[in-house]
């Protein structure tokens, strides 16, 4: 399994933002490999970070090269670079 975590700035408002990634979710849950996801408020203001956890590196890479991946920025209206990072799951504490 990866883990993958894509961290943001927005200037969005809290329940712009919550508007959104309900009105999108119905996308994510479509997505082959995607086991869940999580919407994450950061500390800072108009900090978030979604948190993925995928199947296989394959299924991870496939969705980085979407058009639903790629439209993340301008949906939430990202302030500069998201900052992503990923990792390989070694095991669960609960299966």
């Amino acid at each position: 399994m990866i883990l993958q975590t894509v961290k943001f700035r927005t200037d969005l408002t809290e329940e712009e933002l919550l508007r959104i990634a309900h009105e999108r979710a119905p996308r994510f849950r479509a997505i082959p490999g995607l086991i869940q996801k999580y919407y994450v408020r950061r500390a800072g203001p108009g900090e978030y970070a979604g948190v993925y956890l995928w199947d296989s590196e394959e299924s991870a890479a496939a969705f980085r090269a979407s058009e639903l991946a790629l439209s993340i920025p301008e949906a939430y209206q990202v302030v500069g670079a998201p900052e992503m990072e990923s990792g390989e799951v070694l095991f669960p504490l609960r299966d």
